[in-house]
């Protein structure tokens, strides 16, 4: 499998932020899958959507945990 980007070094990202960490993850799996960009693009912002909703409804009952 080729791709468009260097493989990252795996000392540096063991030590990257977590977000950063996923990030790769999830890119080398659309890549392996070899997704058309145009359709990875479209499915990212549903993807953003339910990811928010979750973090909204987490968010909400900690603080209803709280009273």
């Amino acid at each position: 499998m080729t791709t468009d980007h260097p493989s990252p070094d795996h000392t540096s990202l063991e030590q990257a932020p977590p977000a950063v960490q996923l990030a790769v993850d999830l890119i080398m799996l659309l890549e392996q899958h070899q997704l058309d960009p145009a359709i990875v693009l479209a499915a990212l912002p549903i993807v953003i959507r339910d990811f928010q909703r979750k973090l909204q409804n987490q968010q909400q009952a900690q603080q209803q945990a709280q009273q």
